[in-house]
C-alpha cells in the first residue's frame, strides 16, 4: 500500500522515530488521501493517481506488495518469497507524495472522517479501502488448527516446510506402513485456480522432481487429492474447459473427488460427507475466502460473503468521499455484470476511483459509473498443461501454457522479479529442479506447526 513522505514506521506496536523526508509536498492544503491495503487495487490506485493532486498515505500490515496468483509457487518450492513479492517503499520511493506506513487499521469511522490504528487516529478527506479478503472456514474457524489456507508468504512458507518435513519424515520413517501413507497424502480442498494449480504444481513435484533425492521410499508414491463441492472443477469456468482441466490432472496422477463436501478436519484427518475418512499429514484449504474482517464494523448492506455493495462509482453508499475496491465489494456494472473478486477487477476498480477523485480535485462534479473490461481467466496444471478463457478463445495444453507464462511474467511488479522467475521457471522446467527447496524457521520439526492464528488474518490486503 503507497506511503507518505515522513517516513513513520510501526510494527509489532514499537513506533520507530519519524524521518524527514526532504522531498515532501509544500502544500500543506492539499487534500489527504488515505489508502489501505497495498495489493493488486490499493497498487493500481496509487499509480494511477496523477503525482502532486493529493498526498496519499498508503497504509499496509507487511511492507510489500504480494504477487498472489504465484504464491503457490513458492508454497510448491518452485520460487522464493521475494520473488513474488515487491517492498511498497521501493515501488513508490520516486513519489514524493506518497507515505507507506506498515500498520494494521483497527476502525474506521465515517461520521468523524478517520481512522484508527495501533496507537494513531488519522484523518483524511478520501479514503480508500482495498483491504482484500481473508480465508473462510464457512464457519468452522477451528479447522484452521489443521488446514492451512495460502493467502500470505507465512501461509506459503508453512505449506512449503510442512511438505517436505514429511517427505524427510518418510525418509527417516521406521513404523508402519499406514503410517508412511499418512505421511505421503496431501490433501487439497477446494479445486478453484489455486486449488487446480497446487494439485497440478504437487503432482508434479512429487512424480518428476523429488524421486531421485530420496532412497528410502518412492515420492512418486505421494497420493494427492483434490475435493469439491460441486460437479466440476474451476467452477467459474466454462464447462468444456473444466473437463480439460479434470482431464490434465488425473493425467498428472491427482485424484480429483468431486460432489464431496467436507463434513471436518482433524488432526492429520479429513472426513467427508459420505463418512470417507482420509488420512493426510496435509491439509491444503483453498476453498473459501470471506470479506476482510476490518469492514465487519460499519453499518452498511453487504452480501452473503460479506462483501460492500456500493455505488457506481465504488463510492459507500452515504460516503460519497469513501471508497472500496477489489474483491471486498459487490457491485454489478454499467452492464449488469458483477465484477468478480479477482486481480483485474481489483486494478480495474483501483484505476477507475484514482480517476474520479483527481477529476473531482480538478473540479469536475460528475462522477462516471464503473465498467469492467473482462480480459479473461486461465490457471495452469503442471508442466506444459494449462486452460485459458479469453473471450470467444478456450484453449488448454501448451498453448495455454505459453499465454499463462507471458501473462504472468509482465503482470509481475519490478524487472528484477520478472527476470528471477523467468530463470527459476527455466531451470525449473528444463532441469526439473525447484529452486526453493530450503525448510527453515517456523513449523520446522524443531519448532512444532501452530496453525491457531492462521485464519485471524486482520486488516490491510
Amino acid at each position: 500500500m503507497p506511503r507518505l513522505l515522513q517516513v513513520v514506521f510501526f510494527s509489532n506496536g514499537m513506533n520507530v522515530a519519524p524521518r524527514l523526508n526532504m522531498r515532501e509536498p509544500k502544500h500543506a492544503t492539499q487534500k489527504q488521501v488515505v489508502v489501505i491495503g497495498g495489493g493488486f487495487g490499493g497498487l493500481s490506485f496509487v499509480k494511477s493517481f496523477k503525482s502532486g493532486h493529493a498526498k496519499i498515505t498508503l497504509i499496509d500490515k507487511r511492507n510489500h506488495h504480494l504477487f498472489q496468483p504465484l504464491l503457490y509457487q513458492v508454497a510448491t518450492s518452485n520460487l522464493a518469497a521475494p520473488d513474488v513479492a515487491q517492498p511498497l517503499r521501493a515501488i513508490f520511493n520516486h513519489r514524493p507524495d506518497v507515505r507507506v506506513l506498515m500498520e494494521s487499521v483497527e476502525h474506521i469511522h465515517l461520521d468523524e472522517q478517520t481512522i484508527t490504528m495501533h496507537n494513531r487516529t488519522l484523518a483524511y478527506d478520501y479514503l480508500v479501502i482495498a483491504a482484500g479478503r481473508q480465508t473462510s472456514f464457512f464457519g468452522n474457524e477451528h479447522w484452521a488448527k489443521f488446514a492451512t489456507g495460502l493467502k500470505s508468504l507465512e501461509d506459503a512458507k508453512r505449506i512449503r516446510n510442512d511438505i517436505l518435513t514429511a517427505f524427510e519424515r518418510a525418509e527417516n520413517h521406521t513404523g508402519s506402513e499406514t503410517e508412511l501413507q499418512t505421511l505421503l497424502t496431501i490433501v487439497v480442498i477446494g479445486a478453484g485456480p489455486t486449488g487446480v494449480e497446487m494439485a497440478g504444481t504437487l503432482a508434479e513435484l512429487t512424480r518428476r522432481s523429488l524421486p531421485r533425492d530420496f532412497r528410502n521410499f518412492n515420492p512418486s508414491a505421494t497420493r494427492i487429492v483434490l475435493l469439491e463441492a460441486v460437479d466440476r472443477v474451476l467452477p467459474p469456468y466454462p464447462q468444456v474447459l473444466s473437463a480439460k482441466a479434470r482431464k490434465q490432472l488425473e493425467e498428472l496422477g491427482v485424484e480429483v473427488k468431486l460432489g464431496h463436501m467436507v463434513k471436518n478436519i482433524r488432526h492429520q484427518q479429513v472426513e467427508l460427507d459420505t463418512g470417507e475418512i482420509i488420512d493426510a499429514a496435509n491439509i491444503i484449504w483453498t476453498a473459501g475466502l470471506s470479506a476482510n474482517s476490518l469492514i465487519d464494523s460499519l453499518d452498511l448492506t453487504k452480501d452473503k460473503a460479506g462483501c460492500l455493495k456500493v455505488e457506481k462509482d465504488c463510492s459507500l453508499p452515504g460516503s460519497p468521499n469513501v471508497f472500496a475496491i477489489g474483491d471486498i465489494i459487490h457491485l454489478q456494472d454499467t452492464k449488469g455484470k458483477v465484477v468478480p473478486g479477482v486481480a483485474q477487477g481489483a486494478m480495474q476498480t483501483g484505476k477507475h476511483v484514482a480517476n474520479v477523485i483527481a477529476r473531482e480535485l480538478d473540479g469536475e462534479l460528475h462522477r462516471a459509473s464503473f465498467h469492467y473490461k473482462d480480459v479473461g481467466e486461465m490457471a495452469t496444471i503442471g508442466r506444459y498443461r494449462a486452460v485459458a478463457n479469453i473471450g470467444k478463445l478456450k484453449v488448454s495444453g501448451f498453448f495455454a501454457w505459453i499465454l499463462w507464462l507471458f501473462v504472468h511474467l509482465i503482470a509481475l511488479v519490478g524487472l528484477r522479479n520478472r527476470m528471477v522467475v523467468f530463470l527459476n521457471w527455466l531451470s525449473a522446467y528444463l532441469f526439473e529442479r525447484p529452486c526453493s527447496r530450503i525448510i527453515w524457521g517456523a513449523n520446522t520439526p524443531e519448532h512444532p506447526k501452530n496453525h491457531s492464528s492462521n485464519h485471524k488474518k486482520r486488516a490491510n490486503g
